[in-house]
């Protein structure tokens, strides 16, 4: 048996889904989802496989119909459609650790659904409030955003900041929230 609980198969399944704001790479193990990934194009595919492959020492697999991919993307579809405003899937947290684990469990946590924290103050609550560009960090290596929703993280006098999806898809997730209005175009 593997340390994911299985006897044979994939220890790392893998789909790709439409969403509001594009495609998204999913990734999920026997522990749970493990990687969301923006703007799946190929370039990007084929750059978080080899993160995945070089991670967990397997190839990835395709399996659009795997049972561990299926609420995880239910879930995504939901949220995209205002019909879900909190994520109580099963996740894999073995692609961060240390400070960075520590931040993005409280993000996941401790900032509700159309709700921001600024980074100052999200460092405060895992007891480094000098730790400000740190949390910047750690979002930008968040490998489950949306999910642990690094969106709603802003700098302290109301701007977006950075964003790894990019500040236009940040700017739509806080939008779909009600955070930010909607685009004029």
């Amino acid at each position: 048996m593997n340390s994911y609980g299985t006897d044979a198969g994939p220890v790392v399944e893998w789909t790709v889904v439409d969403s509001g704001i594009g495609p998204l790479l999913l990734a999920a193990t026997g522990s749970g989802l493990v990687s969301v990934s923006f703007h799946t194009r190929p370039a990007v595919r084929d750059a978080v496989l080899e993160r995945l492959r070089t991670r967990f020492g397997t190839e990835p697999v395709e399996a659009p119909d795997s049972p561990r991919l299926a609420e995880p993307v239910r879930a995504l579809a939901a949220y995209f459609a205002g019909e879900r405003h909190a994520f109580d899937l099963d996740l894999d947290w073995s692609l961060t650790s240390g400070f960075h684990r520590a931040v993005l469990r409280e993000l996941a946590s401790g900032v509700p659904y159309g709700t921001v924290v600024g980074y100052g103050d999200l460092a405060a609550r895992v007891g480094r409030p000098e730790g400000a560009q740190a949390v910047g960090a750690a979002m930008g290596a968040n490998p489950l955003p949306v999910v642990v929703p690094c969106h709603r993280v802003v700098e302290s006098d109301g701007g977006l900041g950075g964003f790894g999806g990019g500040l236009e898809t940040k700017r739509q997730l806080l939008a779909l929230e009600g955070v930010l209005p909607q685009p004029l175009f």
